[in-house]
């Protein structure tokens, strides 16, 4: 069901917030009374003494989500860069947007 059909008539940017602090986003969920996916848990396991591979992975994960929105014909997309402008950057890059770095 659409937006219009669920009565939102504002248009919706969904905000992109990279999982850098895997233990802190499981916290955020868990007081949001939500759930992290098993799959996702598996992925960043393992990863907290490896901030290199963290920071991979939290790409890639981003980028999937919004190659995901982007099949269901989301167009734009808010990045909540938390002073990782370089990470934001690279995601950019991974779904194919052409953005310049700041300096």
């Amino acid at each position: 069901m659409g937006n219009a059909a669920r009565g939102i008539n504002v248009r919706l940017i969904p905000g992109i917030l990279p999982i850098t602090n895997f233990a802190r986003a499981q916290e955020f969920a868990k007081k949001c009374g939500a759930f992290v996916p098993q799959e996702m848990i598996k992925r960043f396991e393992g990863l907290d003494s490896d901030p290199e591979a963290r920071q991979l992975m939290a790409a890639m994960v981003a980028a999937e989500q919004i190659a995901a929105l982007q099949r269901e014909g989301v167009e734009d997309f808010h990045f909540y860069t938390l002073n990782r402008a370089e990470l934001t950057y690279a995601i950019c890059r991974m779904v194919g947007v052409s953005a310049t770095p700041l300096a």
